[in-house]
């Protein structure tokens, strides 16, 4: 796959990881991209404009307004004029302000006036990639469509060693390669996706849960968008926001959770099952709320199992389940694969790095012929898209 006549804009913004830059666009020079750059003026702080025209072999833009030469619509012209933007490295700064919507230089402006893909690669000390109000610009910005490459782990300019370290040139030149590619790995497939908890209720204001977030399910699901399928989510109880361009059919009970992905199953051609559907609920749910008494007896029944119920309408679907385990992972999620019949699953096992409501994850997967790979700890999001590349392969 060539990048021959692509044209690509590639942003640069005020990071000591700007020096890696250069590599980004000789790899995309030598495939024979056509490339154009901007810089904020702390970027030029850190690299010069002059290394960048060199590599790039076209003029830099700096200025909102430059001396030199009429600017106009100079801005329009830029947003309209690439088939991809990549900014890299992209600060805490500016993500915060593309995320706020401000437009106060050059780099900022363009980008809000583009309708063009964005592809975004963070760069920062941990603290601040962490930060809340950073991981929350983030979360916002994926939720309208905007694309980034995680961050590595490793040793970053101020001695710390944790998230934050900008992927490699190489990493983020076979990203772009992907965007260009013409055939998806999952082209012309239905995949359903279940994501969260259920509620099982115990009166009309009290419900037995558990802890999932929905995250890994929401990821997946637009791992799986991106990767050309047609993609439903039958979503639990989730604070998150419901992902862009696919059809999201909310339940709250595991029975109501069963239904929907009852009635859609038949025409899909992939069920991953990354929710958490409640295993006991209520033998009598009150119709009234209980009134607190010094003891309460609640008596459970087994909920549906909702992948042991389609094995009458299997056909030739593809069944993806997931197993959270505390003890002994490995025995117990292969066990659930043999008795579903499952093509493959995905354990996760509880430890502190990896807690509820974390934005990274690391899992085993295990296949029906009892192969096992075992993934480094990573953000979910990166995490997703390399399961949904397994799952396109499975035969």
């Amino acid at each position: 796959m060539s990048l021959k006549n692509r044209k690509i804009i590639v942003g640069i913004t005020g990071g000591i990881a700007a020096y890696k830059t250069p590599n980004l666009i000789r790899l995309l020079k030598k495939d024979e991209a056509e490339v154009r750059s901007i810089m904020t003026s702390s970027a030029t702080k850190f690299i010069t404009a002059l290394t960048i025209e060199t590599v790039s072999q076209n003029p830099v833009s700096v200025e909102m307004f430059p001396e030199d030469r009429f600017a106009g619509t100079h801005h329009i012209d830029m947003a309209d004029w690439p088939d991809l933007f990549v900014i890299a490295p992209a600060t805490a700064n500016f993500i915060a302000k593309v995320a706020s919507g401000i437009c106060d230089d050059l780099l900022s402006t363009v980008i809000c006036a583009t309708r063009k893909p964005i592809l975004i690669a963070p760069a920062m000390n941990t603290n601040m990639y962490l930060n809340p109000i950073t991981q929350k610009n983030i979360k916002f910005l994926k939720e309208l469509g905007y694309q980034f490459i995680d961050p590595n782990e490793g040793e970053l300019a101020c001695n710390v060693v944790g998230w934050g370290r900008m992927a490699e040139p190489e990493e983020i030149y076979s990203y772009i390669l992907k965007q260009f590619q013409k055939k998806k790995s999952l082209s012309n497939k239905k995949v359903l996706v279940t994501a969260g908890p259920c509620r099982e209720a115990i009166d009309p204001v009290r419900y037995i849960s558990n802890r999932s977030s929905g995250k890994m399910g929401y990821a997946l699901a637009s791992a799986a968008k991106d990767a050309g399928a047609e993609v439903t989510l039958v979503s639990g109880p989730s604070s998150l926001s419901d992902p862009s361009g696919i059809k999201v059919i909310k339940v709250e009970s595991t029975d109501e959770m069963y239904h929907a992905v009852k009635e859609r199953f038949p025409q899909s051609d992939i069920l991953i099952m990354a929710a958490a559907p409640a295993d006991f609920t209520p033998e009598i749910v009150e119709k009234r709320k209980m009134k607190k008494s010094d003891s309460m007896v609640l008596r459970l029944k087994p909920t549906i199992d909702i992948l042991s119920s389609l094995r009458r309408q299997r056909k030739n679907q593809k069944i993806i389940g997931f197993a959270l385990e505390t003890d002994r992972g490995p025995e117990n999620a292969l066990a659930k694969l043999k008795a579903k019949a499952l093509d493959m699953i995905v354990l996760n096992m509880m430890e502190k790095q990896t807690p509820f409501d974390s934005d990274l994850n690391r899992v085993t997967i295990i296949y029906k012929n009892g192969k096992t790979e075992k993934t480094a700890l990573m953000p979910k999001t990166k995490l997703a898209e390399i399961l949904i590349e397994k799952i396109a392969t499975l035969k």
